[in-house]
């Protein structure tokens, strides 16, 4: 029989919320930050330190600074995907990677591509774990030309890989009406689109509700990212639960104060029947895990068997596979699941909660 535990590491996932500047190890970053001449703020061990979301996000675009040289990207990626498949056995995974994050070292879109790309495809073949790629802007600072530029980019250079185009960085930097333009050419390039929304901080105050429809339907975007918020509109919940959009979550908060209240939140929004999937934002710098994350979400919550099973299906219906690849991923999530539950002790519910709600060791 398997522990509640190791049932929740073993059922298969679809990671769909993952910033690869991240999720890089603090080791890794500052080994290609020595190599490439750059100085970074604090040594490893106490690099991914801040004091609010802010200072979170300031962290995140220094890091990104040091990253310049094609193995760089791919050594990134690799071990990106190498942590998902270990540590709570991610078998799809779609990264969020900023070009303008990059752009400033020298490193030109096709590079970044190319190296990210390259990695994506080495731990394909050694982990068995499909991948593709979002392009995003970061609203809080970038501009509306800067994403048109970012698209123009990936018209002159596509690649299979990179599917869709995402918005993140504090809303308050650039409401989605903003982005209007690049997100409709967008939807006329045939790529995906989605959009951090509604996320929660430590002043609750990121986005409004109302920027759930005008990210759904203004922007026209096929899934959504966070949307706690919007708890506070109950004919929002139910218009969104009728809809179906996928809301992808973030399962562990930049801040400490706010991690209960984000489990709380994610078992309402389950609870209400909103389409959610679980994720990890920024794994290596939360010190979390995809498996982390989903001990401590069903630990709060609750949840049993069947919540496993339907999230873990709901992963793979919101990816942006093709269809074909994604019916075959579906089969084989289902024929793992049927075995997993054959083997759980049901019984086995009695785990320390102050011991799952502590984050795993950073990398």
């Amino acid at each position: 029989m398997l522990s509640w535990s190791d049932f929740l590491d073993a059922v298969p996932k679809v990671e769909l919320h993952c910033h690869i500047a991240g999720a890089m190890r603090a080791t890794t970053l500052h080994e290609i930050a020595t190599a490439n001449g750059v100085t970074l703020p604090r040594p490893a061990e106490t690099l991914y330190q801040w004091k609010d979301f802010y200072g979170f996000l300031e962290v995140l675009r220094l890091g990104a600074l040091a990253v310049k040289r094609r193995e760089d990207f791919e050594r990134a990626a690799y071990e990106c995907i190498e942590d998902m498949h270990r540590h709570g056995n991610a078998r799809h995974v779609e990264i969020f990677f900023n070009p303008h994050y990059y752009a400033p070292n020298g490193a030109t879109y096709p590079l970044m591509v190319e190296g990210l790309a390259a990695g994506l495809e080495r731990a394909e073949r050694d982990f068995g774990v499909s991948s593709l790629m979002i392009a995003c802007i970061d609203r809080s600072v970038c501009v509306p030309s800067e994403a048109l530029e970012m698209l123009a980019w990936m018209q002159a250079h596509p690649h299979p890989r990179v599917v869709g185009v995402g918005l993140d960085g504090a809303e308050r930097g650039g409401p989605p009406l903003v982005w209007l333009e690049a997100w409709r050419r967008a939807g006329r390039m045939g790529l995906f689109r989605t959009a951090h929304v509604c996320e929660d901080n430590q002043t609750l105050s990121e986005g409004p509700p109302s920027h759930v429809i005008n990210c759904r339907h203004a922007l026209g975007c096929d899934r959504l990212d966070h949307g706690y918020n919007m708890l506070a509109d109950p004919d929002l919940v139910t218009r969104m639960v009728e809809d179906g959009t996928p809301f992808t979550m973030a399962c562990w908060s930049s801040i400490l104060p706010n991690r209960i209240p984000r489990l709380e939140r994610i078992r309402r929004m389950g609870e209400a029947g909103l389409n959610i999937v679980l994720g990890t934002d920024d794994p290596t710098m939360f010190a979390t895990t995809i498996g982390h994350g989903w001990r401590v979400v069903f630990n709060h919550a609750g949840w049993g068997v069947a919540e496993a099973r339907k999230l873990s299906l709901a992963g793979v219906d919101a990816c942006w596979l093709p269809a074909e690849r994604k019916a075959a991923l579906r089969a084989a999530f289902t024929t793992t699941l049927d075995a997993l539950e054959a083997k759980v002790d049901p019984a086995d519910r009695e785990l320390d909660l102050a011991v799952e709600r502590r984050p795993p060791a950073a990398a």
